[in-house]
């Protein structure tokens, strides 16, 4: 199976999206409110989880078609949201301070999941 040229552009377009308004977040984050933690991938991983748990309530319980689901969860949230870079900015916060490190991980992990849980709580309020 291949996916169509359609959904390959749908997945781009909603990666372009994702992706420049994770830079914009990331950006703002660090431009009004510098901190020696990355608080903007941290906000960008649980709003993209939020999101993803909110998605994935919808097309469970109504009929979404493949390439909206491509454009919005592999392509937006894929680009929006990011496993590498919270990896990277945990490696380097190790080697700068341990607390922030733990910190960083533990924020990221359970906010993201508690996030889908809440997404899909908010989806169910709203369409059940």
């Amino acid at each position: 199976m291949f996916l169509e040229f359609k959904t390959l552009i749908a997945i781009g377009i909603g990666g372009a999206v994702g992706s420049i308004l994770r830079a914009i977040t990331v950006f703002y984050q660090t431009k009004y409110y510098p901190v020696d933690f990355p608080l903007g991938i941290l906000i960008v991983n649980i709003l993209g989880s939020l999101i993803l748990g909110f998605v994935y309530f919808y097309i469970s319980n109504f009929i979404v078609s493949e390439n909206v689901r491509f454009l919005i969860i592999t392509g937006f949230l894929g680009g929006l949201t990011t496993f590498s870079t919270f990896a990277l900015d945990s490696y380097l916060l190790l080697n700068s301070s341990l607390n922030l490190a733990i910190l960083n991980i533990i924020l990221n992990i359970s906010g993201s999941i508690f996030a889908i849980f809440l997404g899909v709580k908010i989806a169910q309020f709203i369409f059940k």
